[in-house]
C-alpha cells in the first residue's frame, strides 16, 4: 500500500491485516555528494517500490524521511518519533529503509526497526534489468522482514 487517498481509505478500514509500515529513509545532499544521494535515493525508492508489490495488503509505505547527508545522529530522534507516532496509530511493526550506513550508528536507538540495504548503482542499467535485481534485494529482505517480525510478535 502506497501513501495516496486510496490506499489509506483500505488502510484506515483494513487496519488489523495492515500491520507493518515501511519508511524510506534517504539523505539530501547539493555539494559534490549530490550524485551519491541521488544514486541511494534512487535504489531505496525502487526497492520500496517492489517491496511494496510483495507485501500488498500488508504492509503500508510512507513518504521518504528525508534528512541533509551526514545528519543521521542528529536526526534519529525525529526518526524515532514516525515510528512512534505509526505504532500509536495501531501499526505494530515499523521499519527504517535506508542504503546510508552512518545510521547503523543509531542502530540501537532504533530499537532494531533499521534495515541497511546497501546500494547498487542503477544509473547504467537498463529498466528490465533494474528490475531484475530489486526483486533479487526483496528476496533477501524478505527473510530479513520475517526474522524481524518474529522477533517482534
Amino acid at each position: 500500500m502506497n501513501w495516496n487517498v486510496k490506499d489509506i481509505e483500505v488502510f484506515e478500514t483494513e487496519k488489523e491485516y495492515i500491520d507493518t509500515a515501511v519508511i524510506p529513509v534517504v539523505p539530501i545532499d547539493f555539494s559534490p555528494e549530490i550524485k551519491t544521494s541521488a544514486a541511494q535515493t534512487e535504489f531505496i525508492s525502487l526497492l520500496t517500490f517492489h517491496l511494496e508489490r510483495q507485501f500488498k495488503g500488508r504492509m503500508i509505505m510512507t513518504p521518504a524521511f528525508t534528512y541533509l547527508m551526514g545528519r543521521t545522529e542528529e536526526k534519529a530522534g525525529e526518526l524515532q518519533e514516525w515510528g512512534s507516532r505509526l505504532k500509536d496509530s495501531g501499526v505494530k511493526h515499523v521499519f527504517f529503509l535506508t542504503s546510508d550506513s552512518n545510521w547503523k550508528k543509531s542502530e540501537q536507538q532504533l530499537n532494531d526497526q533499521l534495515i541497511w540495504v546497501p546500494s547498487i548503482p542503477l544509473e547504467h542499467l537498463d529498466e528490465q534489468y533494474k528490475h531484475s535485481i530489486m526483486e533479487d534485494q526483496v528476496k533477501q529482505l524478505l527473510n530479513i522482514i520475517v526474522q524481524k517480525w518474529q522477533k517482534n510478535s
